[in-house]
């Protein structure tokens, strides 16, 4: 009983006061905006950006450790994120080659690729973190 409930202290202290929905947040958003710039093309590609976009939003609230908020309400400001990103997406395909240079077209698919490293170098850091238990 001491044991199990010395782990416990360990998983809290290790694992609360991280909040994942945060960077999961920015690669859903920068996932959307390349999935607008390409929504109107149907092929093979968009269908499985479709799905990992459906799967970067609904995942991470099944890895949230402590402070769950209900399944509706993380699934409405997830989707608010992706529709917003989606629609500048179509508005950023329609400015290229207009306002900005058609060069600008692959900035979306460069960010998302960014943002993706540095949210798995934040989980990766975070979960191989190790604290001594007192």
């Amino acid at each position: 009983m001491k044991t199990e409930s010395r782990i416990k202290r360990f998983q809290t202290e290790t694992i609360g006061g991280k909040n994942l929905s945060v960077d999961t947040s920015f690669v859903l958003f920068f996932l959307a905006i390349e999935f607008g710039r390409t929504f109107f093309s149907l092929s093979v590609d968009n269908i499985f950006l479709f799905f990992t976009l459906l799967t970067v939003a609904v995942l991470p609230y099944f890895l949230l450790s402590e402070e769950k908020p209900t399944f509706a309400n993380w699934l409405l400001g997830r989707s608010l994120i992706a529709g917003f990103a989606i629609l500048l997406g179509a508005m950023f395909k329609q400015s290229l080659g207009v306002v900005l240079p058609e060069t600008f077209r692959f900035l979306p698919m460069t960010l998302l690729i960014v943002t993706a490293m540095l949210c798995c170098y934040i989980q990766f850091y975070s979960f191989f973190k190790l604290r001594l238990a007192k």
